[in-house]
C-alpha cells in the first residue's frame, strides 16, 4: 500500500487495532521513509503523507500497553478531535441528505423526500456507530422505500420511536420484531 500512494496520501483507519509487531514495522517505515518488500533486499523508498484514523483514546492505549508511545508521537503531528454524531446533531440532515442521494443513484432510484417524523428519529437517536451507523441506515431506508418519500416505517424499528412495538427483551423478541417491520414495510407497497 506505501509504494502504491508513493507521492500521495495512505489513510489508515483504525490505527489502534494494529498489533504491536507490525506497529513496530510502521514505525520504522515511516522514521526512514523506506521498506523492503517480502523477497527482495533492496530497499524501496517512498514519499507518502500519512492520516491515521482511530476511535479510541491512544494514550490510554498507550498506557496499557497496546499502542507504541513512540508511534504515536510519531503520528501526533497534527491531531482533529471529531466529536461523536451524537454530539453534532446539525450535521446529521446534510450527512442524511447526502447518503440519500448516493444510494437513490446506486439503486437507480428517485430520490425520495424525507418526511418530518423520519428527521426527528434521526436527530433523537444515540448514533453509537456514529456516521457509518447512519449511512447503514439510510441505505437500508432507500432499499425499503417504494413511495416519493421516506417515512418512520423505513427505519429500523429502534429508530420509529413508538409505542406500537414494546422494547424487545430476548434474541428471540428481536427476531418477531423483525419479522413484524419486514410485513409492515412490504405491506401496501410491494414491489411490482
Amino acid at each position: 500500500m506505501f509504494e502504491e500512494a508513493n507521492g500521495g496520501t495512505i489513510f489508515l483507519d483504525e490505527i489502534s487495532e494494529m498489533n504491536v509487531a507490525l506497529q513496530a514495522k510502521l514505525l520504522r517505515v515511516l522514521e526512514t521513509n523506506e521498506f523492503i518488500k517480502v523477497g527482495e533486499s533492496k530497499a524501496t523508498r517512498i514519499n507518502v503523507r500519512v492520516i491515521a484514523a482511530t476511535n479510541r483514546d491512544l494514550k490510554k492505549e498507550m498506557d496499557t500497553g497496546h499502542f507504541r508511545s513512540d508511534l504515536y508521537y510519531r503520528l501526533a503531528v497534527f491531531q482533529i478531535q471529531l466529536p461523536s454524531l451524537k454530539e453534532r446533531v446539525k450535521d446529521i440532515v446534510p450527512l442524511a441528505n447526502y447518503f440519500l442521494g448516493l444510494f437513490a443513484a446506486k439503486m437507480n432510484k428517485a430520490v425520495p423526500k424525507i418526511n418530518a417524523d423520519f428527521l426527528n428519529s434521526l436527530q433523537s437517536y444515540s448514533w453509537k456507530g456514529n456516521v457509518r451507523e447512519l449511512k447503514n441506515i439510510i441505505e437500508r431506508a432507500v432499499i425499503l422505500c417504494y413511495n416519493e418519500e421516506l417515512t418512520i416505517h423505513d427505519l429500523p424499528i429502534e429508530l420509529q420511536n413508538t409505542s406500537s412495538y414494546p422494547a424487545p427483551a430476548s434474541p428471540f423478541d428481536w427476531a418477531i420484531m423483525e419479522k413484524l417491520h419486514i410485513q409492515k414495510s412490504t405491506g401496501p407497497h410491494k414491489r411490482k
